[in-house]
C-alpha cells in the first residue's frame, strides 16, 4: 500500500499480535475493536428512545432496532474494511482527499460531534449517581471530570486493558438486563411480533409520533464518531501485509463486528422491552426520561430493579465516554494534523461537555437535562452525513483499495442506508427548528438569523462532500504528517561544539552530567555552568540576591570551576535567578551557547505536578541541541 501517513493512535497502532496463531488464539486475538465501538450503540441517548419508544408503542419498534443494526454492521464492516486495506482512519482518508479549509470544518463539526456524545455521557452518569446514591445532579457532573484519570491510567497499561474494561462494563450492562428480563417477564409472542415491520407513514397521529421515535432509534444508533473510531482501532492488529494477510484480517475483524454489534442489539432490545412491559403493560405510555422509568420500576417491582437498572446506566455513560476521548483524538491527528497530550485532549473535551451541562442546572433546573439530551442527538445527527457519505467513496475507490473495494451490491446497500439515515436526520433537524420557533416566539429572529443559515450552510458542505468525488475523480494530495518526511540524510560529518552548558543542582547527579559534556567536547570546547537560585526572593527579583542560599550556592559553583580548571579544562560559572526554565534560557541565549547538557530529575507525573518539568520547558525557549541526563540507579 503506498499510503503515506502518520500512524493513527501511534501510541497502541500494532501492538496486539495477530500472527503465528492458530484456531481460537487467531480469533481472539482479533477480538476487541469493536467491542470498543459498540458501547457508543448503548448510551445514555440511546436509552432515551429505546424508552420512548417501548412505552409508547410496547413491543412494536423492536424491528426498527433491529434494522438500525443492520445498517450500523454494513458502515461498521465499512470503516474495518478501509482502516484494515488502507491503513488509514477516516479522518486520514478525508485530509488526503479534500482541500483544507473543507478538512477544517469537517473536524469542527466531528469535534462538536463527540461534545455532544460526551455530554450525553455526562448527564447519564450524572443521573445514574443521583439516583443510586441521591448525589445532586450538578455534582454528578462535575465528578465525572474525574474520569480523565482512569482513561489515562487504561491507556498507559496497553490497548488489551482498556478493551478489557470496556468488556467488563458491557457485561454489567448485559447482567443488570438480563436480570431485569427475569424480574419483568416480558410477553415472549408479543417480542417475536415486534419484529414484524409495520407502516410508519400512515396520516395518523399515532403513526406520526411512532415515525418521530423510530426516527430518534436509527438517529441515536449509528453514531459518526464510531466509524473514525473504528477505522483507527482495527489498526491496533499487527498484520501481514499481503493479500491473503489482509483477506484473513478482514475476516476476522467481521467476527468482531458482528458479535459485538449484536450484543448491542440485544442491550438496546432489552431496553425496549423492559420499558415495553413494565411501562406500556401497566399503562405508563409517556415515559420519556430515565428518571421517570427509574421511579416507576421502583413502584412497580420494588427496589432491585431499579438499582440495577441505575448501575447499566452509569456503566454505560463510563465506558462510552473513554472511546468519545479516543475518537476526539483520531480526528484532531487526522484531520488537522495536530497532535496534543492525551490528557489536554481528554480534559479539553470534558471541560467542553460539561460546561453546557453545568449552566443548564444552574439556569433551568434539573429537569432541563431531558431536553439538553434531545439536543445532543441532534447535533450528532446533524454530523453523521460527514462520516457516512466519504467512507462510502473512500471504500468504493478501486484503484485505492487495490482489490478489496466493495461489491456492487454492498454499495447500493451503503448508499440506500446513506440516504435513509441522512434524510431521517434532516426531518429530525426540521422538526426540531420548526418546534424551537414554535416553543421559543420571542427567539425567532434569533434563530432565522443564527441557525438557519447554520444548517444551510452545513447542508452546502454536505453537498459538495457527496459530489465532489462524483464529478472530479480523487486525486489524493500526499499526506501532512505530524513529524514531517524523512529526507536522504547523505554524507555525515562530525559537529563540533565549542560552548558547552551544564545545568548543575548540587547534586550526586552533577559528576554525570559533567562527564557526559566533556564526552562532547574535549579539552578544546569551553564549559559553562548553570545553577539557579530558587529563593523567594530570587524569584521575586529575578536578579542578584546574597542571601545564605545564593552564598552558598556560589562557593559550591566555584569549587566545581576550579576543579575543571585544575584538570586543564576551560570552564566558567553563571548563577540565574527566579524560575529555573526562564533563567537557563536566557544565560545559554545570551552567552552563545551551542550544546547544553542538562540533569533529569527522575519525578514522576504527582511529583511533575507539584515540581514542573524544567527540563521539558528549557527545551522549548532555547535553539540549541540538549542532552538529558537520568540519574543512575542507586
Amino acid at each position: 500500500m503506498d499510503d503515506r501517513h502518520s500512524e493513527s493512535l501511534s501510541n497502541v497502532h500494532g501492538t496486539v499480535n495477530t500472527e503465528h496463531r492458530t484456531g481460537w488464539r487467531k480469533i481472539f486475538a482479533f477480538l476487541g475493536p469493536a467491542y470498543l465501538v459498540s458501547v457508543g450503540y448503548m448510551d445514555p441517548g440511546n436509552w432515551a428512545t429505546d424508552i420512548a419508544g417501548g412505552s409508547a408503542f410496547g413491543y412494536r419498534l423492536i424491528w426498527v432496532l433491529l434494522a438500525s443494526n443492520l445498517i450500523a454492521l454494513l458502515l461498521q464492516s465499512l470503516s474495518a474494511r478501509l482502516g484494515i486495506v488502507r491503513g488509514l482512519d477516516l479522518a486520514q482518508a478525508s485530509k488526503n482527499a479534500y482541500p483544507r479549509f473543507v478538512n477544517f470544518c469537517l473536524y469542527i463539526l466531528a469535534q462538536i460531534a463527540i461534545i455532544a456524545c460526551d455530554l450525553a455521557e455526562i448527564i447519564g452518569m450524572a443521573i445514574g449517581l443521583n439516583l443510586l446514591f441521591g448525589l445532586p445532579m450538578i455534582w454528578g457532573v462535575v465528578l465525572t471530570i474525574t474520569d480523565t484519570v482512569l482513561l489515562l491510567f487504561l491507556m498507559n497499561k496497553g490497548m488489551r486493558k482498556l478493551e478489557a474494561f470496556i468488556v467488563s462494563m458491557i457485561s454489567v450492562i448485559g447482567i443488570a438486563f438480563l436480570t431485569e428480563m427475569f424480574i419483568v417477564k416480558p410477553d415472549v409472542v408479543e417480542i417475536a411480533k415486534g419484529f414484524i415491520p409495520n407502516n410508519l407513514f400512515k396520516n395518523d397521529e399515532v403513526s406520526h409520533k411512532m415515525l418521530y421515535i423510530a426516527i430518534g432509534i436509527i438517529g441515536a444508533t449509528v453514531m459518526p464518531h464510531n466509524l473514525y473510531l473504528h477505522s483507527s482501532l482495527v489498526q491496533t492488529r499487527k498484520i501481514s501485509r499481503t493479500k491473503e494477510g489482509i483477506k484473513a484480517s478482514l475476516k476476522f475483524n467481521m467476527f468482531d463486528t458482528v458479535i459485538a454489534l449484536n450484543l448491542a442489539f440485544l442491550v438496546n432490545a432489552a431496553i425496549l422491552i423492559l420499558a415495553a412491559g413494565a411501562f406500556f403493560k401497566n399503562g405508563y405510555f409517556e415515559v420519556a426520561e430515565i428518571q421517570d422509568a427509574y421511579k416507576l420500576l421502583e413502584n412497580i417491582f420494588g427496589k432491585i430493579a431499579p438499582v440495577l437498572f441505575a448501575v447499566a446506566l452509569i456503566a454505560s455513560g463510563q465506558s462510552s465516554t473513554v472511546t468519545g476521548t479516543l475518537a476526539g483524538q483520531i480526528i484532531m491527528e487526522g484531520h488537522i494534523n495536530l497532535r496534543i497530550a492525551p490528557w489536554m485532549r481528554r480534559l479539553l473535551t470534558r471541560l467542553l461537555a460539561i460546561l453546557p451541562a453545568v449552566f443548564t442546572i444552574l439556569y433551568f433546573g434539573e429537569n432541563a437535562l431531558s431536553d439538553l439530551l434531545i439536543l445532543s442527538q441532534v447535533v450528532l445527527s446533524l454530523q453523521l452525513g460527514f462520516a457516512i457519505i466519504p467512507l462510502i467513496h473512500f471504500t468504493s475507490d478501486k484503484t485505492k483499495m487495490q482489490g478489496f473495494a466493495i461489491g456492487p451490491l454492498a454499495k447500493i446497500a451503503a448508499w440506500i442506508s446513506a440516504v435513509l439515515i441522512v434524510g431521517l436526520n434532516v426531518k429530525l433537524v426540521i422538526d426540531q427548528v420548526n418546534d424551537w420557533i414554535s416553543g421559543y416566539p420571542n427567539a425567532r429572529v434569533e434563530i432565522y438569523a443564527i441557525v438557519v443559515p447554520l444548517i444551510i450552510g452545513i447542508g452546502v458542505l454536505l453537498l459538495y462532500i457527496f459530489v465532489r468525488p462524483l464529478l472530479f475523480k480523487l486525486k489524493e494530495r500526499p499526506a501532512r504528517v505530524p513529524h514531517g518526511e524523512a529526507t536522504a540524510i547523505g554524507d555525515i560529518s562530525p559537529i563540533i561544539y565549542n560552548n558547552i552548558a551544564i545545568t548543575i543542582d548540587f547534586s550526586a547527579n552533577d559528576r554525570d552530567s559533567i562527564r557526559h559534556a566533556i564526552m562532547q567536547g574535549g579539552k578544546d570546547a569551553a564549559y559553562t555552568l548553570i545553577h539557579v537560585v530558587e529563593t523567594a526572593a530570587a524569584r521575586y527579583h529575578e536578579t542578584e540576591v546574597m542571601d545564605r542560599e545564593t552564598q552558598s550556592d556560589v562557593k559550591n559553583l566555584d569549587l566545581y570551576i576550579d576543579d575543571l580548571q585544575r584538570m586543564g579544562y576551560n570552564a566558567r560559572g553563571y548563577i540565574g535567578y527566579g524560575m529555573p526554565a526562564k533563567a537557563i534560557a536566557k544565560i545559554v541565549n545570551d552567552e552563545g551557547i551551542d550544546f547544553m547538557v542538562m540533569g533529569s530529575h527522575g519525578h514522576r507525573v504527582l511529583k511533575d505536578l507539584i515540581f514542573g518539568t524544567t527540563v521539558n520547558t528549557v527545551r522549548h525557549m532555547v535553539n540549541v541541541p540538549v542532552l538529558v541526563v537520568k540519574p543512575q540507579a542507586k
